[in-house]
């Protein structure tokens, strides 16, 4: 059991050695914190932490690092993590509030993130299962081709051609069948859509000409090809720069940038990070060597609107990071995701667009 007074010397060592780099010793402890106690207590209080294998002395005579349990026990000890100043959330909603739409919102989620901690920020794409359709269109371009629209209240817009076998496409032909498409699935959520569009397959036989039902169907395959297109197996990554900057991976770089490249495995990773009620989670070193990370640190949270499929997002670097501006950093972006998909959709559901590009 460790004591108040141990466990704060080991936040002040975890402290002291993310902002320097150099193992920490006693005397740098008195003279930098007010423990009101001598540099032999504090000595003493060292020791204790060291049989714990909280901290190691990296060489003879050097003072003491934390270890991966000795991170651990700090992260989760953490009192509350670092606020961040109102200029970093004004960036965060100014920088993310620009988004066009869901692409561009990733891209940006992943740049900021990278910048206000200055390591690898990855965030996963959400499910959109919950996501209001906002509006479907098909646009006739030939005798034998239709251009199927989908746009999403996520800001999500996806543009499939549908081959047809005959070439019997009118202007006239292509309206009716988006009027009876777009009643059965605008307004409803991606998941009730595609249990629409199945229904109008299943009953082809009751509202389409028997000569026009192959045709039918390949437009409706494609829209519930666009439909069911999961992106949460998709990421998005920035950063990856931060980790040569550190210093920190030794021989271990090119592993962790493997890692990085082969996105299924941070795929697996962040999805069994935040499985609990925990807001934010961290992974720490040996946590992840079945991953073949153990020396990094992960950081994760969840986003998503209430009722959808929770996707991850988060930042992956050293062991020696700032864990509680790094968990600040984290959560305030991920707070501001869940706002942004809960608008868009309420926006979505109102028939009308936040922001122009979205609709293109």
């Amino acid at each position: 059991m460790v004591s108040e007074r141990s466990l704060a010397v080991l936040h002040a060592i975890v402290g002291d050695y993310v902002s320097s780099n150099e193992p920490v010793g006693s005397k740098a402890i008195v003279d930098r914190h007010s423990f009101g106690v001598s540099a032999a207590t504090i000595r003493n209080d060292m020791a204790l932490l060291e049989e714990d294998e909280l901290i190691a002395q990296p060489h003879t005579s050097s003072g003491r690092v934390p270890t991966d349990k000795g991170y651990r026990l700090y992260v989760d000890t953490l009192a509350r993590s670092r606020p961040l100043t109102g200029a970093q959330r004004s960036a965060i909603e100014r920088f993310l509030g620009e988004s066009s739409d869901l692409d561009d919102v990733m891209a940006r989620t992943v740049r900021l993130l990278a910048q206000l901690t200055n390591q690898v920020a990855v965030a996963q794409y959400p499910s959109l299962r919950r996501t209001v359709v906002r509006h479907i269109d098909l646009v006739a371009i030939g005798e034998d081709r239709v251009l199927c629209v989908l746009i999403l209240g996520s800001g999500v817009v996806e543009q499939q051609i549908a081959r047809l076998p005959a070439s019997l496409v009118t202007e006239a032909w292509v309206h009716g069948l988006r009027q009876r498409i777009a009643g059965a699935a605008v307004g409803a959520d991606v998941e009730t859509a595609v249990s629409a569009i199945e229904d109008l397959d299943d009953r082809l036989g009751e509202w389409a000409q028997p000569a026009e039902t192959e045709l039918v169907r390949r437009v409706l395959g494609v829209v519930l090809d666009q439909l069911r297109a999961g992106r949460n197996d998709r990421i998005a990554v920035a950063g990856a720069a931060n980790l040569s900057r550190t210093g920190s991976f030794e021989g271990a770089l090119p592993v962790v940038l493997e890692a990085i490249e082969e996105q299924v495995t941070l795929l697996r990773l962040f999805d069994e990070l935040v499985q609990d009620s925990r807001e934010v989670a961290a992974s720490i070193g040996r946590e992840n060597a079945a991953y073949g990370l153990a020396s990094t640190s992960i950081i994760a949270a969840n986003y998503e609107e209430e009722g959808a499929s929770v996707s991850k997002l988060g930042v992956l670097g050293p062991l020696r990071m700032d864990y509680a501006a790094n968990i600040s950093a984290v959560r305030a972006v991920a707070r501001y995701l869940n706002r942004f998909l809960g608008e868009e959709n309420e926006q979505g559901r109102g028939g009308q667009g936040r922001r122009p590009d979205a609709r293109r």
